[in-house]
């Protein structure tokens, strides 16, 4: 069965909270790209400086990374950049991370909320543990966000009244449960590439790192084959305000 498109001409605000720079360059910002010349407003939040990433002293990778990251975005058109001090390597779900990502869901007031998978195990091995703590404090964080009293200092001394996300994605591959996608076709795949290009000092402190045209096309196609377009990019969507599967079949029977 095809995987159908997002349903992106509802959308007006997506944020995009990831643990560092360079995760959302791995492929999904080709999406970015096509949702942001659509007129659609997308934020990025990161929540560490990605100091521990490279063999340089942390400030300075820090400093070299946050400014990869501003080039990045500015490739795919992402106009608004925030960058949280977690500390990169060590980070840690609990309710610092879920109130600091609350925060920023408040204030920007995204319809969409793009998070990371929270798996231990993924196709490509074990995932790493600031990227499962990221995943589950966004997802906790997206309901802590439109409840008023969880965090109501937020509230009461910050102005931020709650908010309600309407759609709360993540990253999906071909095969692994991906239930819509974006197709990516074009000028939005080339810019997704040359957004994980403007990381150009942190690939090439990886050792036998690929060149993002070699391997982010391959994918994007993979993902096409999917959707039935030349290039895609796919989530696994869930729609936080649709009855529940369970009560629509029970309605059915």
């Amino acid at each position: 069965m095809t995987v159908p498109a997002l349903p992106e001409e509802s959308f007006q605000r997506v944020l995009c909270v990831v643990a560092h720079p360079d995760d959302m360059e791995y492929g999904v910002s080709a999406a970015v790209a096509r949702w942001a010349a659509r007129g659609i407003e997308v934020g990025y939040l990161l929540l560490t400086r990605g100091e521990a990433g490279m063999p340089n002293p942390p400030e300075e990778t820090a400093r070299l990374r946050v400014a990869e990251q501003q080039a990045a975005c500015a490739v795919v058109g992402v106009k608004h950049l925030t960058v949280l001090d977690h500390p990169d390597g060590v980070l840690v779900y609990g309710l610092d991370l879920r109130r600091d990502i609350c925060r920023e869901i408040r204030r920007f007031k995204p319809d969409v909320v793009l998070g990371s998978g929270y798996d231990i195990e993924t196709p490509f091995g074990f995932d790493q543990a600031d990227h499962r703590a990221a995943g589950l404090a966004t997802l906790d964080a997206v309901r802590d966000a439109g409840n008023r009293w969880v965090f109501p200092e937020q509230v009461d001394d910050e102005d931020l009244p709650p908010h309600s996300v309407r759609w709360f994605i993540l990253p999906g591959l071909p095969g692994s449960g991906a239930t819509h996608g974006v197709d990516v076709t074009g000028e939005p795949l080339r810019r997704g590439v040359a957004s994980l290009e403007a990381h150009a000092a942190y690939l090439a402190a990886l050792p036998d790192h690929p060149a993002p045209a070699d391997f982010i096309p391959k994918f994007a196609a993979l993902s096409g084959k999917a959707m039935g377009v030349e290039h895609a990019v796919l989530f696994r969507a869930h729609d936080l305000q649709a009855p529940p599967e369970f009560f629509t079949e029970a309605e059915q029977d």
